[in-house]
């Protein structure tokens, strides 16, 4: 007999693996134990040889589903004989790298018995098994046991317990297990004595009717309606001063979705995986759908239902007939955090809704429903949180220490970084409001205690007057400011897990840079010890202040005036082509002659806005990238009516009258890689006033970019001698220049790096932040 001693680590908590082994030591033949020490799991094993061999094998090969092992070291011990069965022990508690489940939607399994009459669970809104449920958002502590979660205030029945304890039942050591007669209960707020079955059949009605109805679900509340009732969605935007910006929607099944959607390979799989995000899919123009759940957008945000009361509110035997699809989108007002309890979305949603359901089992984290687009066969991820959040990403660099990344103003997420292993957040939100200042503020304090950690680091943003960067000084910790930029290609580089030197094109909005100018157009050399700035688009004046950044007409008045100093001229081009009322116009060459709420800018989200506002497309912004979106929209539905194929990059490119990109600026004395985008601008205008088709422009632009952003990393190939490139930034959420910009630098011998299950956005810097703090406290 030998006796083997093994430490696994990885998501094994919370997804039935102690009953897992379990079991498997009973496959083998195997005497030990097998106990849940919070940051591992430890067992014993005992047998002979080969049986221990192949029971340990099982274990790295035959994980429950929803586990994750990261690593499992074992060692054989020289102790004697010592057990005489095998048995699960009680948690034992000890400090280490914690790996903490994401929540997990419901199973087919427990699906199948939330439907079946002759089940004890028969519509219960609250149904898990071992491995499905609620984890992050109900967790107080770990090890993950019943009593560290909001449901300890639930005393199991005599029959949920008996499952709970018996290693034969699906239910063994499910923390969440709960039944119709011990586990919580739906009901209407402000109507309490509606509860249970009544609430869900009222909740169905409204909803059937063209109602809105603000619902509890795992992680915070949703706003929902009929996805296919055109006036209940406007009613829904004008109630959330949201006029076009898109709605997620919740379909009753694949049937729906396949109706609705065109699939591409894996999408399906991912759609009903045990993580359902809300994923974005090309629309049919044949479905059911109203046209106001994404106004002009080719694409919708769907997701499959991933708790019991969703499944219920589709399908529920009280003679009610429902829509297959359901708008579901955050329960929050614009700039707040979801909500996520009775007394916020009183406070919030009742101006939004005509019923509010919720139910009593508290919600200790807040979780948002994941977001992700699809780019060649893969996730592309645009809000990483439920389900994701906060499976951590682990380097292969020898790290020591605790830090944390404060993470970005817009999409907020922060990141904890515990030696090799950094955790990112579930999403939190935009800075601009105090209650998502205030939630931040929590998130940090309930996720570094669940994960034992205690920073002495905290990185945060270059700018000094951000909110974040206030927070972070709250803490009390020393500050490692990491230029905005920089993040991004660090967040990329620590996805990759890729420690050398890149070529970092960091394209987004806008971000404080070394100079004090705002930047937004980079090209980097950068690494995880530091960055050069190697060049970045030309440099334009930026006017308007905070207006800029939701007005794109400001950016292209600019710019016009940037490159022609003839007032009448660029009135001229204004009446023309409708840009802004001719009033507007005095106040904008004042600002810039004489610098007055004007600031020198290289940002690229900017250059977007003000192509899009040049080509009439948006000449403002309601929400944060409209106008930038809506100009790839445009320039994919040209790709799409002549059939062109962006790929190996753009075969039809020399037809394009464009300036020569890769030209260095002779007046520039320093070297820097200047893209000569006020040419490019020049080149779209002159094209439009000669009555080009915009969406054809709109093509162009991008085909225009993406060759100067090549030319770029060839001249900054030469200077460096580095052939790898990483492409980050939120401008890169855009899948058209994505695609051209990458296709075009492998034709030219570069390796790149993408994203994928991190944002390319401001969502995702928060990993760069961490990664750049750990690197510092190691040097």
């Amino acid at each position: 007999m030998s006796l083997f001693h093994s430490k696994v680590y990885g998501i094994v908590q919370g997804v039935g693996f102690r009953p897992f082994v379990d079991r498997l030591a009973a496959r083998f033949s195997i005497f030990g134990s097998v106990c849940n020490k919070g940051p591992y799991v430890e067992i014993f094993a005992q047998g002979e040889p080969a049986a221990v061999q192949k029971f340990l094998a099982a274990i790295e090969h035959e994980p429950p589903e929803r586990a994750a092992i990261l690593k499992m070291d074992t060692e054989k011990l020289t102790a004697p004989d010592s057990y005489t069965s095998f048995s699960i022990i009680e948690s034992a508690k000890e400090r280490g790298d914690i790996f903490v489940s994401p929540d997990i939607a419901t199973c087919d399994k427990c699906r199948a018995e939330l439907f079946d009459k002759n089940d004890r669970r028969y519509l219960h809104p609250f149904i898990n098994c071992t491995a499905c449920g609620p984890r992050l958002t109900i967790l107080d502590a770990m090890p993950y046991d019943r009593e560290r979660t909001s449901m300890g205030e639930f005393p199991m029945c005599p029959e949920c317990h008996a499952e709970y304890t018996s290693p034969e039942t699906r239910r063994y050591d499910a923390q969440p297990v709960c039944c119709n007669d011990c586990g919580p209960e739906v009901y209407l707020i402000g109507e309490e004595s509606c509860r249970g079955a009544a609430a869900i059949t009222r909740t169905r009605k409204v909803l059937a009717s063209g109602g809105i109805v603000a619902i509890k679900g795992i992680g915070g509340f949703h706003l929902a309606c009929d996805a296919t009732n055109a006036a209940a969605i406007n009613r829904l935007r004008t109630l959330k001063h949201r006029p076009v910006k898109p709605f997620a929607v919740m379909m009753r099944d694949m049937e729906a979705v396949r109706r609705e959607c065109q699939l591409e390979a894996g999408q399906e799989e991912m759609l009903t995986g045990h993580q359902k995000p809300i994923l974005l899919l090309k629309r049919r123009t044949a479905g059911h759908l109203s046209d106001a759940v994404a106004p002009g957008n080719p694409k919708v945000g769907v997701m499959l239902p991933y708790a019991p009361v969703q499944m219920l509110l589709f399908d529920y035997p009280d003679g009610i007939t429902m829509p297959d699809a359901l708008i579901m989108t955050s329960g929050n007002p614009a700039g707040a955090p979801i909500c996520r309890d009775d007394k916020g979305a009183t406070e919030a949603l009742s101006g939004f809704t005509d019923l509010l359901l919720s139910h009593n089992r508290k919600i200790r984290i807040r979780a948002d429903d994941t977001v992700m687009d699809w780019l060649e066969g893969k996730p592309y991820m645009i809000r990483r949180s439920r389900g994701f959040a906060p499976l951590p990403f682990m380097m292969s660099k020898d790290l020591k220490g605790q830090v944390l990344g404060i993470g970005g103003e817009l999409k907020n997420t922060f990141c904890v970084g515990s030696n090799n292993i950094f955790y990112p957040s579930p999403y939190v939100g935009d800075m601009s409001d105090l209650r998502t200042m205030q939630a931040l503020r929590e998130t940090i304090g309930r996720l570094t205690e669940l994960l034992e950690n205690e920073p002495t680091l905290v990185a945060c943003d270059l700018h000094p007057r951000y909110n974040t960067v206030t927070i972070a000084r709250e803490l009390g910790l020393p500050l490692f400011p990491v230029q905005h930029h920089y993040a991004h290609i660090l967040s990329c580089l620590a996805e990759n897990d890729y420690d050398k030197p890149v070529i970092g094109v960091s394209f987004d909005g806008t971000g404080y840079g070394t100079d004090g100018t705002i930047w937004g157009g980079e090209i980097l050399q950068a690494d995880f010890r530091g960055f050069q700035r190697l060049g970045h688009i030309r440099p334009f004046l930026q006017t308007g202040g905070d207006k800029a950044s939701v007005e794109g007409w400001r950016i292209a008045i600019a710019m016009l005036y940037g490159l022609y100093q003839d007032k009448d001229k660029v009135r001229q081009i204004a009446q023309t082509l409708n840009l802004c009322p001719e009033k507007e116009l005095a106040a904008q060459f004042f600002m810039a002659d004489n610098n007055v709420n004007a600031i020198c800018s290289t940002s690229a989200g900017r250059l977007f806005d003000a192509v899009s506002a040049l080509l009439g497309i948006r000449t403002a912004s309601t929400f944060e990238g409209e106008a930038s979106m809506y100009l790839e929209f445009a320039a994919e539905a040209y790709l799409d009516k002549y059939a062109i194929k962006p790929q190996a990059f753009l075969p039809d490119m020399s037809t394009l009258p464009l300036i020569d990109m890769s030209k260095i600026d002779p007046s520039n004395t320093d070297k820097s890689i200047i893209l000569a985008t006020e040419e490019l601008f020049r080149y779209i205008l002159t094209e439009r006033l000669n009555g080009t088709a915009a969406d054809e422009l709109a093509y162009r632009f991008h085909a225009g970019l993406a060759a100067g952003i090549i030319a770029a990393c060839e001249q900054a190939r030469k200077q460096t001698e580095l052939s790898t490139c990483a492409l980050s930034g939120g401008v890169f959420q855009n899948q058209l220049l994505v695609t051209l910009v990458k296709d075009g630098l492998i034709a030219k011998d570069f390796t790149v790096l993408l994203h994928s299950l991190v944002p390319p956005n401001d969502g995702g810097i928060c990993l760069g932040q961490a990664v750049a703090a750990m690197v510092h406290l190691n040097q």
